[in-house]
């Protein structure tokens, strides 16, 4: 019996620790008895840091706004859905939405626990919302005189005389962002916000308050479709957004008007609606990634920008303009690429396209002194192992140079290895889960981890 009731707390111990919430839970003397992996992750601490110790010899409240730990420990009453902010043992402060509950023994409380839902990282991504705001880009910062690149240009255009949706179809790097911020800085809602949103690895439930809003209570929180009224919102891998939010996204475009998570009254908001995929959209919609309706709302101004390997005579203007940026970043005075980069920049198909013409220059920049001239040494050691042929690059494994630690060495192969699943995958979830045998959190963890898609790809 004494097995059985051994093997059970263990049972109980993993599934606390799987549990993809905040869990914290406090005697009634308000010492931590359990404190989950979420909730370590949520507020950047360690298990010794705060296990058998009292809150308050850990984390610092507000007196306008104390621990709803002690509250009920206090009350014996439950407080559900309360956003707290506090500061954890190094001063970062930590939001979180709360439910809080008494623990009880016989009817005598021994104790409270607290499940929380990590709103940091979400408050941060409305902050960088409201950043992107101030550095607008236009038409004006595109580079490039290829057919291919000025087609594309010709028809962003044409999308900013109208009030209609667009579709950006393109691989990762190929400047979609940049096409929709000018888009929406020569349209006539050029004086209201201009907003992004991926809605890759981000869990449904922060996507849907993100761009639909919330309401909790007295309190209101609004989305990005609302805040953004009379702007633009971007969705960037709208096809990545799962199957009900699309729906919901739809239903927007149709009705003109949403529900905020958790209310009940329709609100009006005048928002145009800009979405971009790395794949080809037909295949999504066949593959039943897609939904059909929202791809016909979305496709009235529907725009392909072409991977950089298809507009070779534009490589050597990007990169000089990219020269420049590091010059004013680093204070230098590079002034061209050796005539053996140019070569290699040109044979190169540059799977990461602008972007990762853009890192390979800046990173190469960073490390430079007076020199005036980029040349194949200076550039990064893995950008000069892709360059080379097979054989080279098994020598280029073991330069004693570029030799880095093993369990670095083992973080970059497995973010190289993600990557390209994904990017094989079309950057869909569930198929890159399924192929590298992992489950759907696990790979979205990992993606936000690494921050694979935010990495220049």
């Amino acid at each position: 019996m004494n097995r059985d009731v051994k093997a059970l707390l263990s049972i109980y111990a993993q599934v606390i620790e799987l549990i993809d919430l905040g869990i914290h839970a406090v005697d009634k003397q308000g010492k931590t008895i359990i404190y989950n992996q979420k909730m370590r992750d949520i507020e950047s601490m360690d298990i010794e840091d705060v296990l058998d110790k009292n809150i308050l010899d850990v984390f610092r409240f507000d007196p306008k706004q104390p621990s709803t730990l002690l509250q009920v420990l206090q009350t014996g009453e439950s407080i559900l859905n309360q956003q707290q902010t506090y500061f954890n043992n190094k001063g970062q402060a930590v939001t979180t939405i709360n439910h809080t509950y008494p623990l009880r023994k016989d009817g005598e409380i021994i104790g409270a626990v607290e499940i929380a839902k990590d709103m940091t990282k979400f408050r941060k991504l409305m902050e960088e919302q409201r950043q992107r705001q101030e550095s607008a880009r236009t038409f004006a910062d595109m580079i490039g005189q290829s057919a291919a690149i000025q087609a594309a240009i010709r028809l962003a255009k044409y999308a900013a005389r109208s009030d209609a949706p667009v579709l950006l179809i393109g691989e990762k790097g190929t400047g979609k962002e940049l096409f929709a911020s000018s888009i929406h800085h020569e349209s006539g809602r050029r004086t209201k916000p201009f907003f992004v949103q991926t809605c890759l690895a981000l869990p449904d439930d922060w996507l849907e308050t993100m761009l639909f809003g919330c309401e909790e209570g007295d309190e209101i929180q609004l989305g990005l479709f609302e805040q953004a009224d009379g702007g633009t919102v971007l969705l960037d891998d709208i096809d990545a957004l799962s199957l009900p939010l699309q729906e919901k996204v739809a239903r927007f475009l149709q009705e003109k008007q949403l529900i905020r998570v958790g209310g009940q009254q329709p609100v009006q908001t005048d928002v145009r609606l800009i979405a971009s995929t790395s794949g080809d959209p037909i295949d999504a919609v066949q593959a039943g990634e897609l939904l059909k309706p929202l791809y016909y709302q979305l496709a009235v101004h529907c725009i392909v920008l072409p991977p950089l390997r298809e507009r070779k005579e534009d490589i050597l203007s990007l990169a000089t303009h990219f020269i420049r940026q590091g010059n004013e970043h680093y204070g230098l005075n590079v002034e061209r690429l050796s005539d053996d980069v140019q070569e290699a920049f040109l044979a190169y198909r540059w799977p990461g396209n602008v972007r990762e013409l853009e890192a390979v220059i800046l990173e190469t920049m960073a490390t430079m002194e007076q020199e005036e001239t980029i040349t194949l040494a200076h550039l990064p050691a893995s950008f000069r192992a892709k360059l080379a042929p097979d054989d080279a690059k098994t020598d280029f494994l073991f330069d004693t140079e570029d030799m880095l630690p093993l369990d670095k060495y083992m973080e970059e192969v497995e973010i190289y290895y993600i990557r390209k699943a994904l990017q094989h995958h079309g950057f869909n979830i569930t198929k890159t889960a399924k192929a590298l045998g992992l489950s759907r959190q696990n790979l979205q963890y990992r993606i936000r981890k690494y921050q694979i898609d935010k990495e220049r790809e």
